[in-house]
């Protein structure tokens, strides 16, 4: 079964080899101490797994489930997925296949 995000009454339901996911946050300051502008502040590429779709189709019609679960922090590839607003928050729904490893 999909698990499901949910903010503010609504629930952001996953389908096949879909994730989705909360970005980190983004550095405010470097490891000397220097704060960073919000301009000069980039998107980081990690985030967690907020709710995972039913996995993939094989070949026969079966579904495979999904190697990352609820919970789980990742990284992911720089342009991958498209953000989701949802209230006041933002996530990132993507393929499985757009998630490079586990944290």
């Amino acid at each position: 079964m999909a698990k499901k995000a949910s903010a503010v009454g609504t629930r952001i339901v996953p389908l096949g080899d879909r994730v989705v996911l909360k970005r980190a946050e983004a550095e405010e300051k470097t490891a000397g101490g220097i704060l960073l502008p919000d301009s000069a502040q980039g998107k980081p590429q990690r985030g967690e797994v907020i709710a995972v779709g039913d996995g993939h189709t094989n070949d026969k019609g079966g579904k495979v489930p999904l190697s990352v679960k609820e919970g789980d922090r990742v990284i992911f590839s720089s342009y991958a997925g498209d953000e989701i607003i949802v209230g006041d928050v933002t996530y990132l729904l993507m393929r499985e296949s757009d998630i490079l490893a586990k944290v």
